[in-house]
């Protein structure tokens, strides 16, 4: 499927269109649900791979209004920053979108709530929850998970002969991506510690994170609020 503009994944006009592409026409999403603090060239070879691996029509990059897994472990960069930089991230990939449903609909992001609004608004498209093999190994914590696993295929995403092994009694498929060593943690301290970001990111990601002075700061969690970190 080729891109025919851009698709916005929070809103339905009344028609029942997004962007120029009609409900009817989408057939096949994978959620691909994230902070994305700052979305890196990883989380793209994810996405590209798992959309060619089981030909989805599109894989929507969903950043998390409140991660509520990492409530109060570091200070979370605003929604509305991290937003920005995925949709920068994507906008020349053919097949990924940003999502800001979660952004939207404000408070804590669940998953569950995410693809019950999706399948509310794609009825009859089938739904791809993407997840990293820690995460599946661990979706019994997850927020109403009886309702992600019944509710989408779960994809489990993992390097080239890695094993992965999920609780008992789960559906789900496995795709081999390229792991990237690059994580959004070490992003961080790479821009507090002055140092290059260059082919990690994006280079409208990085102008983002320059024009924005993101992660300049440290990230504990009792900065003022809007304080980059």
């Amino acid at each position: 499927m080729g891109r025919t503009g851009p698709l916005h994944w929070a809103a339905v006009s009344s028609s029942g269109a997004v962007g120029q592409m009609s409900s009817q026409e989408i057939r096949s999403i994978g959620l691909f649900g994230g902070t994305f603090d700052p979305p890196h060239v990883g989380h793209l070879v994810t996405a590209v791979n798992v959309r060619h691996a089981l030909d989805l029509d599109v894989v929507v990059l969903m950043v998390a209004n409140v991660p509520w897994q990492k409530q109060g472990s570091r200070h979370i960069s605003p929604a509305e920053d991290r937003f920005a930089m995925v949709e920068a991230a994507v906008a020349d990939v053919d097949g990924l979108e940003a999502g800001d449903l979660e952004i939207r609909r404000g408070g804590a992001s669940y998953t569950a709530d995410t693809l019950a609004a999706l399948a509310a608004q794609y009825p009859g498209a089938q739904l791809y929850t993407v997840v990293g093999d820690d995460a599946a190994a661990n979706i019994t914590t997850w927020e109403r998970y009886d309702e992600v696993v019944d509710g989408s295929t779960l994809v489990v995403v993992d390097r080239p002969g890695a094993p992965v092994e999920l609780p008992a009694g789960f559906s789900w498929v496995r795709v081999e991506v390229p792991r990237l060593e690059v994580s959004s943690t070490d992003l961080r301290a790479r821009v507090r510690d002055g140092r290059p970001l260059d082919y990690l990111v994006t280079d409208p990601v990085l102008q983002i994170i320059r024009d924005r002075h993101l992660y300049e700061l440290s990230e504990t969690v009792d900065e003022p609020a809007g304080v980059p970190g």
